[in-house]
């Protein structure tokens, strides 16, 4: 069985958590970190429309890209040391959503939390990156809150009647 786990900054301990609970002791465990491109290619753009070019050693994209990288480091090692087992470590740069559909190609199983309105129930609780996932995945998801649920009564009224 292999389990994707989508790491995301502020979101990725309730995904580590809910992996460490409900994947088999069996599994493979990936650890899944995305880069967008979008930062980078806007430095890389600025910096050769605006700042000249001729001298690619003072491009600021290529330190963001450096600064990203390190950042995702970090964010996996962290991730690995709270799941306390053996797992895989994988870092993609791109459009993110896309990567995380693309990363789960073989996989049987993807963890990833909600990131978008969490203060109440409904379809806003998912971000524009996590509904392309949730609607585009090839695999089974387990979909968690990275805090306690907001109560039934945050859930949006019914829709009016059709007349």
């Amino acid at each position: 069985m292999a389990v994707v786990v989508w790491i995301v900054e502020g979101t990725w301990p309730a995904c580590v958590d809910a992996a460490r609970t409900h994947a088999p002791d069996y599994a493979e465990i990936v650890l899944l970190h995305v880069t967008g491109h979008d930062v980078a290619d806007a430095a890389h753009g600025a910096f050769a429309g605006l700042l000249g070019r001729g001298h690619p050693e003072r491009d600021p994209g290529t330190r963001v890209e450096h600064l990203a990288a390190a950042s995702a480091e970090t964010l996996l090692g962290a991730a690995a040391e709270r799941l306390g087992r053996p797992c895989t470590r994988v870092e993609r740069t791109g459009r993110v959503e896309r990567e995380v559909v693309a990363a789960t190609e073989d996989a049987d199983l993807l963890v990833l939390a909600r990131d978008g309105d969490r203060s109440r129930l409904g379809p806003h609780s998912l971000g524009p990156a996590s509904r392309f996932v949730v609607d585009h995945a090839p695999c089974p998801l387990l979909l968690v809150w990275p805090e306690p649920a907001p109560g039934l009564t945050t859930m949006p009224p019914p829709p009016p009647p059709h007349r």
